[in-house]
């Protein structure tokens, strides 16, 4: 948090719509890809020029423009200004610590969310800001630039002409990148869903301290999910109950399966950070109650150990007129005595079921 807090305070004190990148900075340069499709062909084009891109604005085609890397502030600024971007839209597109929100600016919609992906290596979810501008035949993306891309897969599918996208219009591009994105949401679900499961046998059989740190992270991360996906909700449901005519209506019954998924995922992330939060109680009731049984075996000795004591406390003084102490059995008949103490009081204690 306080990492955020330093990055945002680098625009103090700037008008609005100064464009500063806010974000983990990337090196080299950014990476535009032009992907113009209709029914009959696709014309792609992986290593565009911003120059490429801008003839493409007024076509009958569907174009998709998706640009990796935020890092070049100038690209963005000429893309800005031959789309007719409002300042405050690129401002908040190099910002990438944006909540998903919409906006609606009558020749384009503008939407921002995270796409997240689950790291195998480090078992941590990572994060990257995408931005969706949706115009009347034309659709650009703007990703961070981490490695890997989540949406060669919808790629795939317009080169090969699978499904309806060729058919339909840049409104049905823009859902099946939100589609493919939100999809991928389930995948860190269930990998987190994994890992509660392994934690949930490790609380019961041998809970340890490293649990405990186990427990934390999943709700950090569960906290984090939340933070991601809440206000996902209210920009689907924005975008489905849009009265923008960017938005035709055979793309509306889409969007709204898009917010059922939503809603799914949001309920799951609820039932998780329940589940963790019960889990985190077991765990302090477990520590206590293993530190209660320590107590009464403790307790247990203790006892059994204080008649014992009080006799070799009696039979250790030094008074010269003791009757047993000139006796030749009156050692091993003491060592008998305690014996039998110790055995009544075990035999009670287990009869009393207090071990």
């Amino acid at each position: 948090m306080a990492e955020k807090i330093k990055r945002r305070s680098v625009k103090a004190g700037l008008p609005p719509g100064t464009l500063v990148h806010i974000g983990t900075k990337k090196s080299g340069r950014s990476l535009i890809r032009i992907l113009d499709y209709d029914e009959q062909g696709v014309r792609e084009k992986s290593q565009a020029l911003l120059d490429e891109c801008i003839p493409f604005r007024d076509t009958e085609t569907i174009t998709w423009i998706d640009i990796d890397g935020l890092q070049e502030i100038g690209l963005l600024e000429s893309l800005g200004k031959s789309y007719g971007l409002h300042p405050l839209i690129l401002e908040d597109i190099l910002n990438t610590d944006q909540r998903p929100k919409l906006d609606d600016m009558e020749n384009y919609i503008y939407v921002v969310l995270k796409m997240l992906d689950y790291d195998a290596s480090s078992l941590e979810i990572v994060s990257e800001q995408v931005s969706i501008i949706l115009g009347k035949n034309f659709v650009i993306s703007l990703q961070e630039g981490r490695e890997g891309d989540s949406l060669e897969p919808l790629r795939e599918r317009i080169r090969g002409g699978k499904g309806r996208i060729r058919k339909m219009g840049s409104d049905y591009l823009a859902y099946s990148i939100l589609d493919n994105i939100i999809d991928r949401y389930f995948l860190i679900l269930e990998k987190l869903g994994e890992k509660i499961e392994v934690l949930e046998e490790n609380l019961v059989s041998d809970p340890r301290p490293e649990t405990l740190r186990q427990i934390h992270q999943l709700k950090r991360e569960m906290i984090f999910l939340r933070k991601s996906v809440w206000p996902l909700r209210e920009v689907i449901y924005g975008l489905e109950k849009s009265e923008s005519g960017l938005i035709q209506q055979s793309t509306r019954i889409f969007l709204r399966d898009v917010y059922d998924h939503t809603i799914q995922i949001i309920d799951s992330i609820e039932t998780y950070r329940d589940m963790l939060s019960g889990m985190l109680d077991i765990y302090l009731s477990s520590v206590s109650n293993r530190m209660n049984q320590i107590m009464k075996v403790l307790t247990i000795f203790s006892t059994i150990f204080m008649p014992l004591t009080f006799l070799a406390g009696v039979y250790g003084m030094n008074f010269k007129y003791m009757p047993e102490i000139g006796w030749r059995w009156g050692y091993p008949l003491v060592l008998l005595v305690m014996l039998g103490v110790a055995a009544a009081m075990l035999k009670y204690f287990r009869k009393k079921k207090w071990f």
